[in-house]
Order: C-alpha cells, then structure tokens, then sequence
C-alpha cells in the first residue's frame, strides 16, 4: 500500500416501528448500553467534546442479547447457529444455501469520499444505518468486513465501528474472532509449504524457482518481511530462493473466500491458483500438486459467515476482509447474499474512498455475485472537504466555507463516478463537533445544485437515531429513482484497456504510464487465456491519482503501472500502480502500545 491502513475516523435521525415487507418488526425496546458511562445519557447532534467512554468502554458495558433471538430476528432458527461461545456463531452453510433462494431484499452499498489520514467513519455509519432502518421499521441487517490485526495493532486499535454505533464483542471481533483470518494465513503458507516441498523432493513438474510467485502471508504489519530469502542452511533445509510475504488481506485465498459461495466452488477456485510456471513457461495450477483438498478442509468452517449483532440488537454478518487498495475490499459474498435472503434491506460497505471500494464492489463482486445495489450512501464529512479544499490536516479548527466550496470537486466526482453505475445516490455527512453551521450549509447547497440529497448523521454519538433521517432520506430515494445497473467495462475488453477505462472513468485520468516491461507480462497474460478477467487495481486511498499528496480532483494524469499479479482463482487480475505495498510496515507509534489487559481480564486500548 502507498501507506499503511487509515484509521477509522469518529463518526455521525427516528419513527414509530411499523411492519417492513416480509416481518412484523421485533425492533428491540430496551437499551443495551449502561447508560451509566460519562456523559452516555447525554446524546448530543453531534460528538461531545468532554470526556466520552472510548469504544471499548462503550461495548464492555453493553448488555448482549442471545444469538438465538437476533438470528430469530431475520429468520434463522437456533439449528442452524454454530455457537463459537455466547456472543459469536456460524451460520450452516445448508442453510445459507436455502436463504439464497429466497426473494432478495433492497441491496445498500456504503462508500465515502477521499479519507483524510483519520478516516471518514464509513464502517460505524453503516452500522448506525442499519441500526436506523430497523428503528424506523424495516428489517436490515448489517454485512461488514472482519479487522486485519495488521491496522489493529498499526494505527486503527480496531476496526468494528465506533462510539454507540458498534458491532459486538468488538474486542473479540477485532482481535481472533472465530478464526477466519487463521485458517485463510495457514491455508495460504500450506501451499507455500507444498511448492517448496516440491522443489526439495525433486521438482516432478519441473517449476523454474525463478517463475514462481506464491509467496507466503501473515496477519501482521511488518515490512521486514516483505523480501526474504529462504532455504538457508543447506540441503536439508531447501532450495534457497528470493520470496517474500504480504499482509493476510491481500492474499489470493481471502478474495477467493470472500467469492465463494460453497464449498465446491471454493475448492474449484483454490486448484485454479496459478503458483508460477514450468520450466517451459506453463502456468502450473495448485491442483497439479494436489493441495486444493488439505486447503479446502483448512477453509470448510471458516467459510460459513458469522452472526454478531450491533449494540441496538441489529443483525450483523461479519466476513471476510480484503484491503481495498491492494484487493478487492467488500466481505464475503456468501453473506451478502444469505443476508439479502433473510431481509429487507442489507447495508454493506466497501475500502476507503468510491474509486477504490466501490469501483471493485461494482465491477468485480457485482459482477461474479450477479448482483444489482438499490442505492448507494457516500460518506462525506467537514474536515475531509476542507482538506480537499487546500486547508493542512492540523489547521481544521477555522470555520471556511470557501474550503469546502473548494474541496467538493473531490466529492462530486465521486458521486458522478456511482451515478455513473446504476443505483441512486445520497451523501451521509458524518458530523463532527467543530463543524460550523456555515460550513454545513455550504455543503447543503453544492450538494442542491448536482441534485443529490444530503443528511446528516451522528451515528457516534447517537447510534442508530444519530441516523434515521439518513434512513429516510436513503429509503425514499430508492423508492422515487429505480435503480439500473452498470459495469465500466465489458469481459472481452483487453486487460489493458479494462485498466485504462477505470483510469480514465473512475480517476480522470488520461492515460495509463507503462513502466518497464510491464505491457509485455499484460500481453503474456492475454496470450495464456487470462485476458476475460475483470481487473482490481491496486492503488493509494488518498487521491484518485497514484499521488497521496494530490488532493481534490486531478485529471489529465498519468497514472503509472509498474506490474500485474494473476489471480486466476480469484478470478482477476491485480495492476500494480504507484508505490503501492502489499504488506504495510508499522508506524512511529503503533496502536499496539496501548493494548493491553486490566485487572479484571478486560480487553484495554482497543480504540
């Protein structure tokens, strides 16, 4: 990644429960908070600036109810949970088959605009809107992705929404959870395993050592890892040859996971990896050295998606989770779908900004999943604007509306770019104390004159009635522009040009910049049968150019691309643009620092 993860930013509405289209609401009366916590019994419209408890205060004090009742909630009975403890389950995957049959409900895509290096709070929006369409009536759920340890213990300290919007146990989600992220690390390094196991028993399928690109991965951000030489030592120990390992997220097998929808296909798209060549430059598959079963048998539980709930008792499907800017972004399809089964309406979100999340959440998940998003929310906050606007990140304090005038081009382009899709769009402002009023109306009239409605939201301090007039207003845009549907680029479009359409419709640019001889491995590619499949670019979150530092909405650019990864078992190809990384390192002062446990047992620190 051009850097490591950003944090996730702080974040930012009510009706009479009344029946939703396929379930009288059993929207939960009691609170679930201790409202005995500083200053929790004092919502304001906007983040209070005393003393607030920190996430994990805030969720160590909820008061969870039983899995049972929330899979009641949507339709899934007690049989078909698989307790990991009393606050965490599986969903059968026998069942999730059937739930997939069922009539789907209204599909919610939440994406933001370009994050400032605090984040947007696009993961605790989608949970407060969630929590919101449930209080005003209707049955949600909320499919999020899993936290990587790497941004936990980097410089997120966790990743499971925020304030009162929250999924829960957060500690526990943030941290192993029901073990996912292990089985896809082990899962991935037995093939590794087996490649050089291959190599030392005498290379059967003649693998040139030079051509092979199965590396190895870990769920942790270290950047010393990311060249290594093993094999050292001797004979014994190996044939020494250069490798290296990326970050968990990144891995081949997690966006092969979060795209499977059984077993079966599982295993097909694990066999169909291509580990390197042979000496006579054959792509070599992992089932020519029979590892897709051991893999398939690493994966059997994990890929069954996993039942949390919010702290207001909504539903909560978290599975799965790749980068958005070295991968694909959005949670597993097997649980959108069964989530889109069971309810009314389902909230998800995808990476970092629109060119990034949404962009892949469109044209890969949507593509391979054959699904069709009813309305899209882009979060945008105050701060963000500005800094788009031209105003350094640490002199945000000043009211200046003239910034945010400035720094909506970012914006606007984002919300032309998911027009551009299908599906109607609304902006979520995520409200923050020092937001002036003369700010806020700035945003409201340039949000007028491209006609695309704007609600506030407070989901961090307010949780889910921080959001309903989000909810209404997202609920009546559905309902007012039926959505269509739309792919930047069509299957039988070259790779290169597939590239170049997102370059030149999602960023503005004019033009991709070839480096070295990279046309050369997209013509190989092509030529070995690969060119029918979709691209994920792996770019920085920052700017919609390759630049970090180029803010607001460039175009003309050129943007460079200095390689490409086949992820045949993925089923797309990876373009390496700028200085992208895919294993971050560690920075100055990471989140890990302050993790830590109390006197009690309890997780501390954790955001």
């Amino acid at each position: 990644m051009a850097a490591d993860p950003v944090p996730r930013g702080i974040n930012a509405a009510r009706a009479e429960p009344a029946p939703s289209q396929r379930f009288v609401s059993k929207i939960c009366k009691k609170p679930l908070i201790d409202r005995s916590l500083p200053m929790a019994a004092q919502p304001s419209d906007s983040h209070p600036s005393d003393r607030q408890p920190s996430d994990i205060e805030i969720a160590n004090a909820a008061k969870l109810r039983p899995l049972a009742e929330i899979g009641e909630l949507i339709g899934i009975p007690e049989s078909a949970l698989l307790h990991y403890g009393r606050t965490k389950a599986k969903i059968d995957l026998d069942f999730c088959a059937q739930a997939r049959e069922h009539e789907r409900g209204k599909l919610i895509l939440v994406t933001a605009m370009h994050p400032t290096a605090a984040g947007e709070g696009k993961t605790t929006l989608s949970i407060g809107l969630a929590d919101a369409l449930r209080r005003t009536g209707h049955n949600a759920a909320v499919c999020l992705r899993e936290p990587s340890l790497g941004p936990v213990f980097g410089l997120k300290g966790g990743a499971a929404g925020g304030g009162y919007a929250q999924v829960v146990p957060m500690d526990e989600i943030n941290l192993h959870f029901t073990g996912d992220f292990h089985a896809i690390t082990t899962a991935h390094n037995l093939l590794a395993s087996i490649i050089d196991n291959h190599l030392h028993q005498g290379n059967a399928l003649r693998l040139n050592p030079h051509a092979l690109t199965w590396g190895r991965v870990m769920d942790l951000s270290d950047r010393a890892l990311r060249r290594v030489i093993t094999g050292l030592g001797g004979r014994l120990n190996g044939m020494p040859r250069e490798s290296g390992f990326d970050i968990t997220p990144a891995s081949e097998i997690m966006a092969i996971f979060c795209l499977s929808r059984s077993l079966e296909e599982l295993r097909r798209r694990l066999g169909s990896i291509v580990i390197g060549e042979d000496q006579s430059g054959r792509p070599v598959q992992a089932s020519e050295l029979k590892a897709d079963g051991a893999m398939t048998v690493l994966l059997k539980d994990a890929l069954a998606p996993n039942l949390v709930q919010t702290l207001e008792g909504t539903p909560a499907l978290v599975h799965g989770g790749p980068f958005a800017n070295i991968a694909h972004g959005c949670n597993s399809l097997i649980a959108t779908t069964t989530a889109l089964g069971l309810t009314g309406y389902v909230v998800t979100e995808a990476g970092f900004g629109a060119d990034l999340g949404a962009e892949k959440f469109f044209n890969i998940k949507c593509r391979v999943g054959g699904l069709k998003p009813d309305g899209v929310v882009i979060v945008a906050t105050i701060r963000a604007l500005k800094v788009h606007g031209g105003i350094a990140a640490d002199d945000l304090a000043e009211p200046r509306p003239e910034a945010v005038l400035a720094g909506f081009a970012n914006l606007r382009r984002h919300v032309e770019n998911v027009r551009a899709f299908g599906p109607p769009v609304v902006v979520a402002l995520n409200r923050f104390p020092a937001d002036a009023d003369s700010e806020i109306e700035a945003l409201r009239r340039l949000c007028a004159e491209i006609a695309v409605p704007l609600a506030p939201s407070t989901a961090w301090a307010r949780g889910g009635a921080g959001s309903e007039e989000l909810a209404e207003t997202l609920v009546e845009a559905i309902e007012k522009n039926p959505p269509g549907f739309n792919l930047t680029y069509e299957d039988d479009l070259p790779l290169w040009e597939k590239a170049g359409a997102i370059a030149r419709d999602i960023y503005g640019a004019d033009e991709l910049e070839p480096i070295g001889r990279v046309r050369s491995q997209f013509n190989k590619l092509e030529a070995q049968g690969f060119g029918g499949l979709p691209v994920c670019m792996a770019k920085t979150q920052l700017s919609f150019s390759a630049d970090p530092k180029q803010t607001g909405a460039p175009s003309g650019m050129r943007i460079p691309v200095r390689g490409v990864r086949l992820a045949a078992g993925a089923g797309y190809v990876v373009v390496l643009t700028g200085d992208v990384l895919t294993m971050p390192g560690l920075p100055p002062t990471p989140a890990a620092e302050a993790i830590g446990i109390d006197a009690d047992g309890k997780v501390v620190g954790l955001f």
